[in-house]
């Protein structure tokens, strides 16, 4: 909303069926020395004709018009656009009515017969002014319960690791949602270690953004972690966090994608299970390669078989888990997405740099190239872990 100053020209729509009336309200916004732009509507129907080809400062509102009556004016007001402050103009001298007006949206309440050019002047700027700090108030408000939302989701999603002492890994998490002050999405991690020593990290993506799909996330990371804790291994620990997810889902089409795996604490293969998610980065020695094990299809598509894989993570060197927003956004020209090969050839560009710099370089680089399409289209998680030597 605009906020008048000395040389601004403000505009007022003037909805009053009686032309003479108009005629006297006119001639007290110009008695009133302001710059006022009037723009005169008859009819509730030309009102909103005229809200729709431009929208005006403030309304002055005459509440008995031929095609509306009473607070139905108020209420037609609201609905075609909330935010534009209203002053009631009418000869009825009521203060019952008064306050009714005011408690359905009007700023003001004024009365024909009893108001002049100060008043009236008043009356349209202190309205403004309202209705600019009471959609401030409400955009604050707003932001604060975002904020407090995510603080929320962030813990859901994104916990600490839990890790035994000493446990001989190196975790790096990084987490960007696609717009400023957006809830966060479904993109989810988790890594606990068992008390054998083994490692387990997993990230996975729930279809879809908004609440419900991170409200799911957050499920089914908490269900991996106690299931991982139960000793739940594998085909199984997938099959059972399918069952959650068609338990849980809010609607039939969403799905998950899930990437599982298992570090032991000795020896350079790992174990692997990938339901319908993206393949990792391996990082490390100046070099990055795309490692992709077999899998089976997304959680909630159709059942399937997640047969474990066994993958090699050589010392010196990190694999990096990642949700499909590193790689979906839009670069370039027209429909151009960077892709596997293009996020591949973009992390090798970075090979260079220590882990957590390169994950850092790495979403900051992906980042920059969609800034020409408006910034990345979809959240983004990465985690990486390296072993490293045990004290």
């Amino acid at each position: 909303m605009r906020v008048p100053s000395d040389s601004q020209t403000l505009s007022l729509l003037l909805v009053e069926d009686d032309r003479a009336d108009a005629i006297l309200v006119e001639e007290l916004i110009s008695d009133a020395g302001v710059d006022i732009c009037v723009t005169w509507a008859e009819s509730m129907a030309k009102a909103e004709q005229a809200m729709a080809t431009a929208r005006p400062d403030c309304i002055l509102l005459d509440l008995h018009l031929h095609d509306t009556n009473g607070m139905d004016g108020l209420t037609r007001i609201a609905k075609h656009d909330p935010t534009i402050p209203i002053v009631v103009l009418t000869g009825l001298n009521d203060e019952h009515f008064a306050s009714m007006a005011v408690a359905s949206g009007a700023q003001d309440y004024l009365v024909k017969d009893r108001v002049d050019a100060e008043m009236l002047r008043r009356a349209v700027l202190y309205a403004i002014e309202r209705k600019r700090a009471e959609l401030t108030a409400v955009d604050l408000h707003a932001t604060q319960l975002r904020e407090r939302e995510n603080a929320r989701l962030e813990r859901g999603l994104l916990p600490l690791p839990l890790l035994l002492d000493d446990p001989g890994v190196e975790i790096v998490s990084q987490y960007r949602p696609s717009r400023e002050n957006a809830l966060l999405g479904g993109d989810f991690y988790d890594f606990v270690q068992t008390p054998d020593r083994t490692v387990h990290v997993m990230i996975g993506d729930v279809s879809g953004h908004g609440a419900d799909e991170a409200a799911l996330g957050v499920a089914l990371r908490i269900a991996w972690r106690a299931l991982t804790f139960a000793g739940l291994r594998g085909s199984e620990r997938m099959r059972q966090l399918e069952r959650i997810l068609r338990a849980e889902r809010a609607g039939k089409g969403i799905f998950a994608t899930v990437l599982s795996l298992a570090i032991p604490p000795e020896g350079p293969l790992i174990t692997a299970v990938r339901a319908g998610h993206p393949g990792m980065l391996l990082h490390g020695g100046g070099t990055v390669e795309w490692v992709e094990p077999p899998g089976g299809p997304a959680l909630g598509l159709h059942a399937g078989d997640w047969t474990p894989q066994q993958v090699e993570l050589p010392d010196g060197k990190g694999l990096v888990l990642l949700t499909d927003g590193l790689f979906e956004g839009h670069v370039g020209r027209g429909n151009e997405r960077l892709g596997e090969a293009g996020l591949l050839e973009l992390a090798r560009s970075l090979a260079h740099l220590p882990g957590p710099q390169f994950v850092e370089a790495l979403i900051d680089a992906v980042e920059s190239r969609a800034q020409s399409h408006g910034g990345i289209s979809d959240d983004i998680a990465v985690v990486r872990v390296e072993r490293t030597r045990r004290r």
